[in-house]
């Protein structure tokens, strides 16, 4: 891996870990501030396990999850040639991974703040180290399909 992709997850890990100070700082705990009415709010929550609250206090278990994704990304980047926009995909994954963990350790749980209703459906609240993660999730399997596609 080049410099430039640890600044970048460091940039990501920064990014993330300051929005969660200032949810934190400046609202009380299930605050909810409407942005756009029946659609986007900052409501502050806090979560000990992954996504819609799955696998509650297992603090260690996502840690070492984590951990292990973060050593395998980089030696994968580092010892493969990968696309930009594998390698994309791959350091936002490995950026809020990091920014979670960080969480997890200080807090024992993540700080969540983006809450979304699509349709009518309130959608988990999460926060930009998750974004990081299913953004970079998709853009990995969009290339991991359109390679396929491509030498088929």
């Amino acid at each position: 891996m080049k410099t430039r992709d640890y600044l970048f997850i460091i940039l990501l890990v920064v990014i993330d870990q300051l929005s969660k100070l200032y949810v934190n700082a400046k609202m009380t705990l299930h605050q909810s501030i409407e942005v756009i009415r029946n659609f986007f709010y900052i409501t502050y929550t806090r979560n000990s396990g992954a996504a819609w609250s799955l696998l509650q206090g297992q603090k260690l278990f996502f840690i070492i999850t984590a951990a292990v994704a973060v050593v395998v990304i980089v030696i994968y980047i580092s010892r493969s040639r990968c696309s930009f926009w594998e390698k994309l995909g791959l350091l936002l994954i490995a950026g809020g991974a990091i920014g979670n963990v960080i969480d997890r350790i200080r807090l024992s749980e993540v700080i969540d703040f983006l809450d979304f209703y699509i349709f009518g459906y309130d959608f988990p609240i999460f926060n930009i180290a998750d974004s990081c993660i299913t953004v970079g999730g998709i853009i990995v399997a969009a290339t991991i399909l359109l390679d396929r596609r491509e030498k088929a």
